[in-house]
């Protein structure tokens, strides 16, 4: 890939199918140059034979469910630099019309089991927050009096909580109202909620939320029953209190992600980790799936855990089926998609190399979304073999510089199997090599590389370069001791495995030992940074929205009071162990020159962590630059502005140029060049952009 191929790039959401299984409607979003926004629409994607067609083609739609009687599609409407909105569209075909109109916005459209309601999610600003047209400079102080306030990619949450609405639908196609009606809230406010689920009466809905008196103090979150009042019952002066289905006050220790009570009304499926006694036992905790068996609307005991607690770990689907659940599945790089019974038997029914986005059931009929190494993602019907329903990537793969990372295995020192890839360039467009090669660390440190076609691996073997990249310990994927293997020891064997990754991947001819470079963001920040306080083998460093101080983390991320507590110890009960495993206690031995790349209003990473660490190497003399993104949040590189994902593209290859340039040219003649370090030009036989362009 090129930079600006990310303007090829289409991604899916997760699919919502007709209930007779003919069609599933999706949502495919793309970046756009001209509006430099995310735009896309909902696509008709017939089961049964026929070509995909665009349903919508708003500025942004998004989330689809489909009524229970197959006649409407609701959605998420978002105009350009407006407010999202909840939108009807008959599934036929005709002209969208909003059926919300919340000043904040709304989100999560889930139809009441009659197709009567739409439930949904909205943020309700207190009274002088937030006002459209005024200067939110001139608002009062704000009071915080908890350690949650605010959120990357929101800002402040305390005042502008999540509440869950319930608002009527029109009685017929063409009878929709000249205005979107006023939603009725059915959750108190000082309440934020997430996940609306209807329960098969269509009386209540649930939902998630931190709601017992410890909230401030732990990670657990609670399945709550919400009352929905009947049609044209008037609504209560005040919300009923939702009904715990787990209760934290009561013992719980579960941090509740999605609950989805089943088609006959009997039990609830939970999506969950297990926070443990102190509820911050969150490092390697793995999300499983609990079954919660009901006495009418109560609990008939405590949820039971039907995957195991130690190795297997899921993401957020959840979906029924034939008497079970559906849900992915992380598994060393994959993300699988498995079916699981009430009793615990489970059966893999879509794997190999894919990553599981979306699912969605109807008629019996099973479609997922899933990416590929060739593929953002597209979907696939699953059934005796998965049967490929789109071609999103087609425009991509037809630039012809794709490339396929290969497996790679190492062996640590102390003898641990360490998964990853190794991607080189094209030969035909390059030189032969040896390439320059660098290593790239992810986030998290609880997340895992994957299968999926990754932009950042592309761009960079496009521009020359090899691409080592891979899973150490502390990564998911490879269940609870994989994960928790650094906990209290960061900088250890995860240095370890990644080291031995790139040196197993030097052991290849094609590659360059003398000329290496490291690059990472979030932890993978935190990794690079460390690196280059261990050593000088690497020509250059990428340090992106680093973790690099864990003392003055604490306090300043919006999820600092607990990270680095639980994760590398407390500063101030035992410094010493958190020095010695923090990079900016190290960072006077860095010679290494680095980018440092940062988000102005990254409240997950605060920005104060790239630049405290840009003065401490400028000021010691060690070549080092600061790239600032106004406007931009820790998700920059995944979901950023458009132009702001391409400058840094181009900043990040012309860094990689100047010290580290890549031979390019042309490999049937022999001819090749590098890149020129004063202008930042390569010679490519095509173009100068052409040779250049996670926590």
């Amino acid at each position: 890939m090129n930079p600006d191929d990310i303007f090829l790039w289409r991604a899916p959401g997760a699919p919502a199918v007709l209930p007779d299984g003919t069609a599933a409607v999706v949502a495919v979003s793309r970046p756009d140059a001209p509006d430099d926004d995310y735009r896309g629409g909902l696509w008709w994607v017939p089961l049964d034979g026929g070509a995909p067609r665009v349903l919508t083609r708003g500025h942004a739609d998004s989330a689809p469910d489909v009524s229970p009687d197959g006649r409407w599609v609701a959605f998420v409407r978002r105009a350009s630099g407006g407010r999202p909105q909840v939108h009807l569209v008959e599934a036929a075909g005709g002209e969208p019309f909003a059926v919300t109109a919340e000043p904040a916005g709304a989100s999560e459209p889930r139809f009441s089991p009659d197709g009567t309601r739409i439930a949904y999610l909205a943020r309700v600003a207190d009274e002088g927050r937030y006002v459209p047209g005024e200067d939110a400079r001139a608002e009062a102080p704000r009071l915080v009096t908890t350690f949650r306030y605010r959120e990357d990619g929101l800002g402040f949450s305390r005042d502008r909580h999540l509440r869950l609405f319930v608002v009527d639908l029109p009685a017929a196609p063409g009878a929709e109202p000249a205005a979107p009606e006023a939603g009725t809230p059915l959750t108190p406010p000082g309440l934020d909620v997430a996940s609306p689920r209807w329960f098969p009466s269509g009386d209540a809905v649930a939902v998630v939320a931190a709601r017992h008196a410890e909230r401030e103090d732990d990670l657990r979150r609670d399945a709550l029953r919400v009352a929905v009042p009947a049609t044209g019952a008037p609504a209560p002066a005040e919300p009923v209190l939702p009904v715990p289905l787990t209760d934290a006050d009561a013992g719980s220790t579960l941090a509740v992600d999605v609950a989805l009570p089943s088609a006959d009304g009997r039990r609830v499926w939970l999506l969950a980790s297990d926070a443990g006694p102190t509820g911050r036992d969150f490092v390697a905790s793995l999300t499983g799936l609990f079954v919660l068996d009901l006495d009418g609307p109560a609990p008939a005991g405590t949820p039971r855990r039907l995957t195991d607690a130690d190795e297997v770990d899921l993401e957020g689907v959840l979906v029924e089926h034939q008497g079970g659940v559906l849900v992915a599945e992380q598994r060393a790089g994959a993300v699988v998609l498995a079916h699981v019974d009430g009793d615990g038997t489970a059966r893999t029914v879509l794997d190999g190399e894919v990553v599981v986005l979306g699912a969605g059931v109807g008629g019996g009929r099973v479609v997922v979304a899933r990416a590929t190494p060739d593929s953002a993602g597209d979907l696939v019907e699953v059934g005796d073999e998965p049967r490929v329903l789109t071609d999103l990537s087609a425009d991509l793969r037809a630039t012809g510089r794709l490339r396929t990372p290969r497996p790679l295995v190492a062996q640590a020192p102390d003898g641990y199997r360490v998964e990853g890839w190794l991607t080189t360039p094209d030969p035909e467009r390059h030189a032969p090599g040896p390439y320059p090669t660098i290593l790239m660390i992810h986030g998290g440190p609880f997340a895992q590389y994957t299968h999926a076609l990754f932009d950042e691996v592309q761009v960079l073997a496009a521009a020359g370069y090899a691409v080592v990249h891979g899973n150490p310990r502390g990564s998911s994927g490879r269940g609870r001791a994989h994960g928790r293997a650094i906990r209290r020891a960061f900088g250890t064997v995860d240095t370890d495995d990644v080291l031995a990754l790139l040196d197993q991947a030097l052991a290849d001819d094609r590659l360059d030992a003398a000329r290496t470079g490291v690059m990472g963001g979030s932890y993978g920040g935190y990794l690079t940074a460390w690196l280059t306080t261990r050593t000088e083998r690497f020509t250059a460093a990428v340090v992106e929205r680093g973790f690099l101080d864990p003392v003055s983390f604490v306090g300043s991320s919006d999820i600092g009071w607990f990270f680095g507590l639980e994760y590398l110890g407390d500063a101030a009960v035992e410094p010493e162990v958190v020095a010695a495993q923090s990079p900016m206690a190290h960072v006077g031995a860095v010679r290494t020159p680095t980018l440092v790349i940062h988000s102005e209003e990254d409240w997950r990473c605060p920005v104060e962590q790239g630049q405290r660490w840009f003065v401490e190497l400028k000021r010691r003399g060690v070549p080092s630059e600061l790239l600032l993104f106004p406007g931009e949040g820790h998700e920059l590189s995944r979901s950023g502005r458009p132009s702001h994902r391409l400058a840094r593209f181009e900043h990040v290859l012309r860094w990689w140029r100047t010290h580290l340039p890549a031979t390019t040219g042309d490999a049937t003649t022999g001819d090749a060049t590098t890149g020129d370090a004063t202008t930042g030009d390569a010679t490519t036989g095509t173009d100068a952009q052409g040779a250049v362009r996670h926590v």
